[in-house]
């Protein structure tokens, strides 16, 4: 993929009893703050007006739009008005006989947003839906897990610009065909086509400002679409500016897993309360595997040459699967352990798309996109059954291309205005100093890697202080989020929020 307290208020609280009328006056309090922090980043909710005058006027004279017009006072279960959106399927080229068609769904800007651009957002897997992006990350609709009902979501990036999500590649969630693709320029080269019959029915959007964004595996996914538009300036009628990839598959697993694994251990050992005895097994083998110390020397600012696998392949040696390892051992200690985010213990969040954690859960059935009256309101296909996370491969042998990393990233990062590189800090599955190797071990504008260290620049929210690290050279900005698991739009929303404005030009950096 794949409202918090804090830690001073619950000391405060078990210190001293709080009388009903404090409990109240510290809920409004906080209600207060949060609406004047609302403010002061001139942020409004996009939905809520049964005329939906939270939107920006957007009409589409091609009369196929209205094919796929959305009501969006009419959305199942949602009691507000999301305004309007269009969705379904469209197919990968303008082939009479094309039975290859991927599903979107298409939202305008609200009131503060900018008609100027357009933000293209897919989720990773391979196979992933990006419905999950939409509804539990950063579209209109919030309904993450453990809500009991939708909610407008305040830090929508529709309050910054219009956005398309696409379930892509074939055969990821409503879409339609058999997948053929085997690597990443025939993925690419699938999209492009598929942008190019949504242009075709939504005209209006030709000539916008264009940004590539995506968690995850769309981390190999983004770059190469990204390298494609460049490649091929003439097929598509946008101007690409630049993009984003949160907690990103850059590099092989052994790089973004095993060799961070045991210190992502030792630096959280009380959430994953390993006993001594295994905890010394861990670093030994670490060090056996020659993952202990690789940070300490080949990392460095600048870097001192490229850096060298830690085995003798790609993958990771016999014995020296650690991350599995560690996963195993805490699904004993905790069976609630979350991959994607590490503090979660029970009970296990409901989800309405049900894929609370580690493992996918129906925990309510049917999921929400396989409701029938929700399939119909967004014209999806009534005979597919809908999964967050694909049962089919969407690549017909896996996916043979490289990592980006070690080819067009470099490139892409070259030819962007603004490239940015997230990272949440509680993310087990994809770990943040896998992605500082990444980065230290990755040449572009002539430079090998950051020369200053990425520690020195902390990043600022709005309203919360430093929760994390930035740092921006040669134009590539790298942010690490702190308590933010491996989707960070979700699990920090505020903060993916102050980044996409920076990546769209409406902030002088990410941080406050």
């Amino acid at each position: 993929m794949l409202g918090r307290i804090s830690l001073m208020l619950l000391a405060l609280l078990a210190l001293e009893p709080l009388s009903s009328a404090a409990r109240l006056m510290t809920k409004q309090q906080l209600r207060e703050r949060q609406h004047e922090a609302a403010k002061r980043l001139d942020i409004k909710p996009r939905a809520g007006s049964s005329s939906g005058s939270g939107v920006k006027n957007i009409t589409f004279t091609n009369p196929r739009a209205s094919e796929f017009y959305v009501d969006g006072t009419s959305i199942p279960l949602v009691d507000f008005d999301v305004g309007p959106s269009w969705s379904g399927l469209l197919p990968i080229s303008s082939a009479p006989n094309e039975t290859r068609k991927l599903f979107f769904w298409f939202f305008p800007p609200g009131p503060q947003g900018s008609l100027d651009d357009l933000i293209f957002w897919t989720n990773g897997g391979p196979g992933c839906s990006s419905l999950e992006g939409l509804l539990q990350e950063n579209g209109p609709i919030s309904w993450s897990l453990g809500q009991a009902k939708a909610t407008v979501n305040q830090w929508s990036w529709t309050n910054i610009s219009s956005i398309l999500y696409v379930e892509q590649p074939v055969g990821t969630g409503f879409s339609q065909g058999v997948p053929n693709i085997t690597n990443e320029d025939e993925l690419a080269e699938q999209l492009i086509g598929f942008f190019q019959q949504f242009l075709e029915v939504f005209s209006e959007l030709k000539g916008k400002n264009f940004y590539l964004t995506g968690e995850s595996y769309a981390g190999t996914y983004v770059p190469y679409i990204a390298s494609h538009i460049f490649a091929n300036k003439s097929a598509l009628d946008l101007k690409l500016k630049g993009f984003w990839v949160s907690d990103p598959s850059l590099s092989f697993d052994v790089v973004q897993e095993e060799i961070p694994a045991v210190g992502f251990v030792n630096k959280y050992e009380h959430v994953f309360s390993f006993n001594q005895s295994f905890m010394e097994f861990l670093n030994n083998r670490s060090a056996e595997c020659g993952y202990a110390n690789y940070f300490a020397e080949h990392v460095s600012y600048p870097p001192k040459g490229l850096f060298p696998l830690p085995g003798k392949s790609i993958e990771a040696d016999p014995g020296c699967d650690l991350w599995d390892t560690i996963f195993d051992a805490a699904l004993l200690v905790n069976p609630a352990f979350n991959i994607y985010r590490i503090f979660d213990t029970w009970p296990i969040l409901w989800d309405v798309l049900g894929f609370p954690g580690s493992f996918p859960q129906t925990q309510v059935s049917p999921l929400y996109f396989n409701r029938e009256d929700v399939k119909k309101a967004i014209h999806a296909p009534l005979d597919v059954d809908w999964t967050e996370c694909s049962n089919i491969n969407v690549f017909v042998r896996n996916d043979e291309s490289l990592p980006p990393a070690f080819t067009v990233l470099p490139s892409v990062i070259e030819q962007s205005e603004r490239a940015v590189i997230v990272h949440g800090l509680a993310d087990f599955i994809l770990i943040a100093e896998g992605t500082r190797i990444v980065i230290q071990n990755m040449t572009w504008n002539g430079l090998q890697g950051f020369q200053t260290p990425i520690a020195n620049d902390s990043f600022i929210v709005e309203g919360m202080g430093a929760l994390g690290n930035m740092h921006e050279e040669r134009g590539l900005m790298y942010v690490e989020v702190d308590l933010s698991g491996h989707m960070v739009p979700q699990f920090s929303p505020k903060a993916a929020f102050q980044i996409a404005q920076w990546l769209l030009g409406f902030r002088d950096s990410p941080s406050d």
